[in-house]
């Protein structure tokens, strides 16, 4: 059955994600618009956050003529108080997209176990409603067919998704909530209108609908408009911005060669007879293996390890796709292994997928992703699963002094201690996410603390243990998930570069992670090793400056040292699908040996297209021109340890044993103007007696009168000539360049007099493009 499901995926039709962009994007607008409504009918707004009551009682309030359950109207003034009216009317708008998507798909693959299929029966609720109170035990059965009788269409509708959302939360509490709170108040208005979001939904192509990846997608798309906007503004993100400006869905295609590469290889390896490399379209293999490469392989392959035994981990989970393959893979080796189909799913949720994220809406879909890919394998998994080991990682709230001493049993020593430090280290969690420093006592230690908890008394009035265990749960969950060790890790990281950090995590990441502190990505990679056990397998996306630049040498020397590239591949810029980044894809092995990597240079195929073509062609084909072969110990050989694997052995020996341009010459940046528009020009752009281009020294060109000088600038590739296209204005050898640098607040650059005039060999500024 497993290597069914994995054929199934390939042949499911690909979304159109065009389509579904352009519905999110609108979906965002539309909900925004109609929960703002259904506050504003409520007398909120940005400047009225406590509404005047025309009645109250001890349970209802009017206002504006219509009748609401009293303490949902004040919950709902108490968080336009603290959070801000904007961002309640978002979070509000998106619960509901979330709750909407999830009960669609769940009606369109036949999940929904009572058969009412509420959202997508627009055209026929109110017989809908007539069925709905023989499974909705709670519903009020006369105000619902009251509200039948009368026409109510739209009340009706609202009431049984609600009660719809309340079935699901026993099974899916995640996600599913009991809305008795001011989310009900908020329900968007106009759901049956000809251009309402559900109708807009239902519009979609059903085959969008086949695969749990229409979740992740949906989930990109619909927070585009804020990650526009929060990147776009180029400063220092906020703590709300992070997960907009950092999250970015990772492509299919990417997903399968990060996992069939560490999960798959750490089984394959692990099982020699294993038929699982069959169904792994991505999975590079060494092309040549002589004898004593296997024999470096031997002791550290995790052999004969069981299927239950390996731990998945994904620290930046995001909507949970990479935790969703990871399944398919793990199915098919549950299955190897004998064990009984039926058990299966419920194994593989117990033992081995782990996610966190730093974002709660991303988290609860990557909980719903993971939980509907095992409802495909077993119709009862809604009933057998325990809890998902995917959590969205939360911050701890404030603990006064008695809180904490009840929580350890005494005021001072070592239990005391572990208790505050578990408290401070996610202090700022919602900043730092899986990054953060743990407190040095074991998970069984606050596990224990947390069942002491529940049977103990308190003489102190103030001390409310209740709400005490409720504060400490998560942070005890959370740290189980970040203090073990996992036999395969795979991830895509969130990319931020030093000077966009919030100041907090900019501090935290200096302090912590000193040699990888350039971006956060970066410190992930330092990270992740630490998390994978002494043999596991690694699997990441990032950008792929990390390869080639100085600021990387030492994240380069600690991977060349320490682990083993096992394969690579160097994405085109436009190989993500919903950004422009410059990536690599690539796994290692946590241990160093000496050991062929498999590389794929794809950045000379445009267009995100032909990134899976490609590589896919390379596996098939392993002699096309732009696959490698190469061992981790040769990046030594090239001064600063670049990620050079399509380096020859010619080139490394060049760099072994020849002379380096340092030795011959002198190596230095050129002049730096700080606003070319101003002080550059095109060579024909300027009057010919204004210009001089036979100056051989400074002292002369100091007695010229000219205005206009050669200047070497770069340019675009020329085979034989260089681009000499450029003049500037070194009047006065370069007064009003420098002399006016200061007052004109502008970075210039220049470089010592002896050398200007010189015959030179001159480059364009190297980056990693």
């Amino acid at each position: 059955m497993s290597e069914a499901i994995l054929e199934n995926e390939e042949q499911t039709t690909t979304i159109n994600k065009t389509d579904i962009k352009e519905f999110a994007t609108s979906a965002r607008k539309k909900l925004i618009e109609r929960v703002e409504m259904q506050a504003l009918r409520m007398g909120f707004d940005k400047n009225t956050l406590e509404p005047k009551f025309e009645f109250e009682d001890d349970n209802e309030v009017k206002i504006n003529g219509h009748i609401f359950n009293k303490k949902q109207v004040n919950d709902l003034s108490k968080n336009f108080k603290d959070k801000g009216f904007d961002t309640v009317i978002d979070e509000v708008a998106y619960t509901w997209f979330n709750r909407f998507i999830a009960l669609y798909f769940m009606e369109v693959h036949n999940y929904i176990d009572n058969g009412l299929n509420v959202v997508s029966s627009l055209e026929d609720i109110n017989n809908v409603a007539l069925k709905a109170p023989i499974y909705f035990t709670k519903l009020n059965k006369e105000e619902l067919f009251k509200l039948v009788q009368d026409n109510k269409s739209e009340d009706v509708y609202k009431t049984l998704i609600i009660a719809q959302c309340n079935e699901l939360s026993a099974k899916l509490p995640f996600l599913f909530e009991q809305i008795s709170d001011y989310t009900e108040l908020l329900f968007p208005s106009g759901m049956l209108n000809n251009d309402s979001v559900i109708r807009e939904m239902l519009s979609l192509d059903k085959k969008n609908w086949e695969q749990v990846e229409i979740i992740g997608w949906l989930y990109q798309y619909y927070n585009q408009a804020e990650k526009d906007r929060v990147i776009q503004a180029k400063k220092r993100y906020k703590t709300n911005e992070i997960p907009y400006a950092t999250q970015l869905f990772t492509p299919k295609w990417i997903v399968k060669y990060m996992t069939q590469n560490s999960l798959g290889r750490l089984w394959q390896e692990a099982h020699s007879s294993s038929n699982l490399k069959n169904s792994m379209e991505f999975y590079l293999e060494p092309r040549t293996l002589t004898d004593e490469d296997k024999k470096e392989l031997e002791n550290h392959i995790m052999k004969g390890i069981t299927p239950d035994k390996i731990k998945v981990f994904d620290p930046a989970c995001g909507s949970g796709h990479i935790l969703v393959y990871a399944y398919s893979l793990l199915y098919q080796m549950y299955k190897e292994s004998g064990y009984i189909e039926e058990e299966i799913p419920a194994l593989i949720l117990k033992n081995n997928l782990f996610g966190l994220d730093l974002c709660k809406r991303a988290a609860q879909l990557a909980q719903l992703a993971v939980l509907l890919r095992a409802r495909q394998d077993d119709k009862n998994i809604f009933d057998k699963y325990e809890e998902l080991n995917v959590r969205h990682i939360e911050k701890s709230d404030e603990f006064t002094n008695d809180e904490i001493v009840f929580v350890a049993g005494t005021d001072k020593g070592e239990a005391y201690e572990n208790i505050k430090e578990l408290i401070e280290s996610f202090r700022y969690a919602d900043i730092y996410g899986s990054l953060c420093k743990l407190p040095n006592a074991s998970y069984d230690f606050y596990s224990q603390k947390l069942e002491e908890i529940k049977d103990k008394y308190s003489p102190n009035v103030f001390i409310n243990k209740d709400l005490i265990y409720n504060k400490i749960l998560p942070l005890v969950k959370q740290l189980k998930i970040m203090k073990q060790q996992y036999e395969c890790v795979i991830t895509n990281p969130p990319y931020m570069g030093n000077s966009y950090m919030e100041s907090k995590l900019a501090e935290f990441i200096q302090k912590e992670y000193p040699d990888t502190k350039s971006d956060l990505f970066s410190a992930f990679m330092e990270y992740i090793p630490k998390k994978t056990s002494k043999n596991g397998q690694i699997g990441l996306v990032t950008p792929f400056v990390w390869m080639f630049i100085k600021s990387y040498e030492e994240l380069r020397n600690q991977i060349i040292n320490y682990r083993t590239l096992s394969s690579i591949v160097q994405l085109e810029y436009n190989a993500f699908e919903a950004a422009c980044v410059p990536v690599a894809t690539f796994t290692l092995r946590n241990y160093n040996i000496s050991y062929p990597a498999e590389c794929i240079k794809l950045s000379d195929f445009t267009g995100s297209e032909n990134q899976p073509i490609k590589t896919i062609e390379a596996i098939q084909n392993p002699n096309v021109y732009y696959r490698y072969t190469t061992f981790s110990k040769d990046f030594h050989s090239i001064p600063g340890s670049p990620i050079a694997y399509w380096a020859s052995d010619r080139v490394r020996k060049l760099f072994d044993e020849g002379i380096s341009l340092d030795d011959l010459s002198t190596v230095r940046n050129g002049m730096k103007t700080g606003d070319n528009d101003r002080f550059l020009r095109f060579w024909n752009e300027v009057n010919y007696k204004d210009f001089n281009s036979n100056i051989s020294n400074y002292e002369e060109a100091e007695k010229t009168l000219v205005k206009w000088f050669p200047y070497n600038k770069g340019g675009e590739y020329r085979k034989w000539y260089g681009n000499n296209e450029y003049v500037v204005n070194w009047q006065n050898c370069g007064n009003e360049i420098f002399g006016q640098a200061k007052s004109d607040k502008r970075n210039v650059q220049d470089y010592p007099k002896e050398y200007k005039f010189k015959p030179a060999v001159s480059w364009s500024l190297i980056s990693s493009g």
